[in-house]
């Protein structure tokens, strides 16, 4: 049984004001960002390294990483549902410790159980993409990059549990200074392995593949250290009693994470799904797919990192029970991410060629082709940039007050009815290609994006919000 422990609440009390409240969200909302910032510079350290092997092994590596992706974006959610849960808990104010061990430890659990049946479908990379109707050679190389990437799965879905409990109990800090590390390690890696610098063998695109499996483990081992020894999170003993099951609070975190999981998959295989179509069209489009994308992403870390921090600051007013907080904290988060997303648009529209050099030589004759492709593709990135800054803060704060099974039916409307098949109609059946599958992507996001923020404005009306505290 677990030992109570007398530690302090770490909710503070509800903010005075809209700017108290955004003070407090940056706080947390900045070292997220940073973080999730520092993590998109890991995996472009892979691009830059993989690309300049080839368009064949970066199409197979962007293949890849799509598969591995989708999967790791699902496990993010499913785990990543103990940071409502936890923050609903310390913002209740009763004595919390207990209640925030247990969720810990449930979804430390998930992060293996739930994983290992992905790893099964990694191992069959290569079959998958050809089924999928990819070309012979990509798929084979593909197949061996992901016989090696899936060792990375479950290190880097247990330190998201780790992380997003770190931040919920208030030191997100931590998550950039252990992302900036695994910046260090995987460019090592990188480094050492890709071209077989300082007397390691050249492995090429599998010595990339064993960079990220190193990095993910390095990132685990951080976490495990900090959770251990941090003065202001060790007090909870969150590894204590590791064994124990606690079976009710493992099927709450399944029933709020498998909506969040499946609303990550939906987003996340819309894009590879995307990515797939470009395969259908050719080996070059795939990469300029891919460069576009990765640029795209980049400014989406930002909003992104906003809504964790609004998934925890809503999920506190959701536990105390405070409606005009709950309100305050959401709107505040939705106009810091709807904001910065119209800055990042308009430096991407008037800069495209200055972000696609710094992955590729942009001048060089033999990119000629690629280059143009991934600048058309990026003034359509540039056009949804506020669609999709407004849909991920809309869904982090209505998963702050524990709504994820709607979010989910729209995600999969906007997504998949709407943004897919704008996708094959217009890249296929209008002939439009690659442009037409990116303003599908556009249109989808845009869907999406209405139907969510529409959601939270009606929350009252459609009885999202808990009883009003007494105190």
């Amino acid at each position: 049984m677990d030992t109570p422990v007398a530690i302090p609440v770490l909710s503070g009390p509800p903010p005075a004001s809209a700017g108290d409240e955004l003070r407090a969200l940056l706080r947390l909302a900045i070292p997220l960002a940073a973080a999730n910032l520092l993590q998109m510079a890991v995996y472009a350290i892979d691009v830059i390294f993989v690309a300049r092997l080839g368009p064949v092994e970066l199409a197979a590596s962007t293949l890849g990483v799509y598969l591995y992706s989708v999967m790791m974006w699902a496990m993010s959610g499913l785990v990543g549902a103990c940071a409502p849960v936890i923050a609903a808990e310390l913002g209740a104010r009763r004595h919390a410790v207990r209640q925030v061990r247990r969720s810990f430890r449930m979804a430390m659990w998930l992060s293996v159980l739930a994983t290992l049946p992905f790893i099964v479908v990694l191992a069959m990379g290569e079959r998958l993409m050809l089924l999928a109707d990819q070309d012979p050679v990509v798929a084979a190389r593909a197949g061996a990059f992901l016989d090696i990437l899936l060792f990375a799965m479950i290190p880097a879905v247990a330190s998201t549990a780790m992380r997003v409990t770190a931040s919920a109990l208030g030191r997100a800090g931590w998550a950039t200074a252990v992302t900036a590390m695994a910046l260090a390690v995987n460019l090592a890696g990188n480094w050492l392995l890709v071209f077989g610098n300082a007397g390691f063998p050249a492995l090429g695109l599998e010595g990339s593949a064993i960079s990220s499996v190193v990095t993910s483990v390095a990132m685990m081992l951080a976490y495990v250290a900090i959770l251990r020894f941090d003065p202001k999170i060790r007090r909870y003993r969150l590894f204590g009693n590791w064994w124990r099951s606690e079976w009710s609070r493992l099927r709450e975190i399944v029933k709020l994470g498998v909506p969040i999981a499946l609303i990550f998959t939906l987003e996340g295989a819309l894009f590879s799904a995307a990515g797939f179509l470009m395969g259908l069209i050719g080996v070059e489009q795939v990469g300029a797919h891919a460069l576009a994308l990765q640029i795209a992403a980049i400014a989406f870390q930002v909003p992104f990192g906003v809504a964790q921090a609004a998934t925890i600051r809503v999920g506190m007013a959701y536990g105390a029970g405070d409606h005009r907080w709950v309100g305050r904290a959401g709107w505040v988060a939705l106009g810091v991410g709807i904001g910065f997303m119209g800055v990042t648009a308009s430096l991407l529209w008037g800069f495209p060629r200055l972000a696609l050099s710094l992955y590729i030589d942009v001048d060089a004759p033999a990119n000629a082709a690629l280059v143009g492709l991934a600048l058309q593709y990026l003034v359509i990135a540039a056009l949804f940039q506020l669609f999709d800054g407004a849909q991920t803060v809309a869904a982090g704060v209505l998963r702050g007050v524990q709504d994820t099974r709607m979010p989910m039916v729209i995600a999969a409307f906007g997504y998949w009815v709407v943004g897919f098949g704008a996708c094959i109609w217009l890249g296929f059946g209008l002939h439009w290609q690659g442009i037409g599958i990116w303003i599908g992507l556009a249109i989808g996001l845009a869907v999406v994006s209405a139907l969510l923020v529409w959601r939270w404005s009606s929350r009252e009306r459609l009885g999202l919000l808990p009883a009003p505290s007494a105190r």
